[in-house]
């Protein structure tokens, strides 16, 4: 009589995510046991907990790991993608508390849920299978819903929360029905297998799961034409939340996306070429032209996040390492500019009142010299231009369109980019030009760090790219 002996997962690879796990656990119950009174003790240990989670995804071994039986996978690009994710989640969450503590809903349960979130995105980057792509979108989605409407007695972000949640909904639907269909034509749901199975000719089925696949992607990096969500629900949440979504999520899901594309479906790389192409022409046309008319920063910086999302697909579309690296390089930079951006947003404090009107920003240059010099260069690196560090993210972009012969595709993003280049410095013109309002309140320490540290990244960066740069190229190596 014999017997076997399923054979345990190798839990190494995946111990950032499982410490991220249990600390959720022991917060939950130390939070239900002291109630609010334990909000201070919760964020300070979910930002301790992210910390210690980033410093064991940098300290992993080099080279490529799997585990659970090849669903869940560590290699470079995993462990870049998700380092700079979680720098995301951990600088929205420390910018957090004093507008929290204002708007009266500074609760325990914020930073177990960003915890939360930010353990589903790590999933969602690690993915090796189609079921661990909905797990880790679901886990983070689910989280970032309840965020959203925190503010419970708030219309706007209940409001926000609600739009987001049901058109989330729908995208996770569409996902699912994609990755049925490729199961369906496949017979697996591991990338390797997808990649075996579609060598050659693809069936029509197969196209159309990898449509439906890429629709739910689309939704999670808010690009165009399932952008919808995004200004209501930018305009609608508490700004550190809208902070998190502009950053964590955002990279969260373009690392999902690069990896199902070049590792599912290579053998059919000129059907996805052209979804891809489409895509970041939409978004970086409905960026540079939406945004023009907007008086709210918030949905400004909205619209300003989907033409960056169609500049960095620039990158994919090209199907090639280097443009797997420029993807890399552009996120990484945009997640500090859109940090910065952010925690200047934070700071526009009056008469104890946060306010989000771009016209709240007339006479800055006078009032807070400072601070209206950093989101000058922080406007100035969103639109391109050099030799801020914006300009180094699209440069790289672009250069891999063209090494890919993609000479359309790369002429249409300089295009849109110097056309989207209006309305930041409209801005730098209200900040400069405009009569001052009055003089904002001094920001907290973690709000001004936030904005310091960034405008030195994007005004230095030129200096000294070639360890931001090799890193992408490594991660982007790791996928080939």
């Amino acid at each position: 009589m014999s017997s076997t002996v399923a054979a345990v997962p190798a839990l190494g690879p995946a111990l950032p995510e499982l410490i991220l796990a249990l600390g959720v656990l022991v917060l939950v119950l130390y939070g239900a046991f002291r109630g609010d009174r334990s909000t201070g003790v919760v964020t300070a240990a979910a930002l301790g907990l992210i910390a210690v989670a980033a410093v064991m995804v940098i300290l992993q071994p080099a080279g490529r790991v799997t585990t659970f039986n090849g669903s869940f996978v560590v290699d470079g690009f995993a462990r870049f993608m998700k380092v700079a994710m979680l720098i995301g989640s951990a600088v929205a969450l420390a910018m957090s508390g004093d507008y929290m503590r204002k708007e009266k809903v500074h609760q325990f349960e914020f930073p177990i849920l960003v915890l939360l979130s930010t353990l589903g995105m790590m999933l969602m980057i690690s993915a090796n299978d189609l079921i661990a792509v909905y797990l880790g979108l679901e886990l983070s989605s689910l989280a970032l819903y309840v965020i959203a409407a925190i503010r419970r007695d708030d219309v706007r972000s209940t409001e926000a929360g609600l739009k987001y949640f049901v058109l989330g909904a729908l995208s996770s639907g569409m996902l699912l029905y994609g990755a049925s269909l490729v199961y369906g034509f496949t017979g697996t749901v591991s990338f390797q297998g997808i990649a075996k199975a579609l060598q050659g000719e693809a069936g029509t089925g197969a196209i159309f799961g990898l449509v439906f696949v890429l629709a739910g992607l689309a939704f999670k990096i808010s690009a165009v034409p399932f952008h919808m969500w995004t200004p209501d629900v930018y305009e609608g949440a508490p700004t550190p939340v809208t902070a998190l979504f502009a950053a964590a999520p955002k990279i969260a899901a373009t690392a999902l996306l690069v990896r199902v594309v070049m590792t599912a479906f290579p053998g059919i790389m000129p059907q996805w070429q052209q979804i891809v192409a489409f895509i970041a022409v939409a978004s970086m046309a409905l960026g540079s032209f939406a945004a023009i008319g907007q008086t709210n920063v918030k949905r400004l910086l909205a619209y300003s996040s989907i033409g960056h999302v169609g500049f960095a697909l620039v990158g994919l579309a090209a199907g090639t390492q280097t443009g797997v690296q420029g993807v890399a390089t552009y996120m990484a930079i945009y997640l500090v500019m859109t940090l910065g951006s952010f925690a200047v947003v934070l700071a526009m404090k009056r008469s104890g009142d946060y306010v989000e009107h771009i016209d709240d920003l007339a006479g800055l240059g006078r009032t807070n010299p400072f601070m209206a010099f950093v989101f000058a260069m922080l406007l100035f690196s969103l639109a391109g231009i050099p030799p801020l560090a914006g300009f180094f993210a699209k440069w790289y972009v672009f250069a891999a369109a063209v090494e890919a012969k993609l000479i359309t595709l790369a002429v249409i993003g300089v295009i849109t980019s110097v056309i989207g280049t209006y309305y930041y410095l409209r801005l730098v013109k209200i900040m400069y030009f405009d009569e001052p309002k009055g003089a904002f309140e001094p920001a907290s320490l973690s709000v001004r760090t936030v904005v310091a540290a960034s405008g030195a990244f994007v005004f230095l960066f030129w200096l000294w790219p070639a360890p931001l740069v090799k890193a992408a190229g490594a991660a982007a190596k790791s996928l080939f």
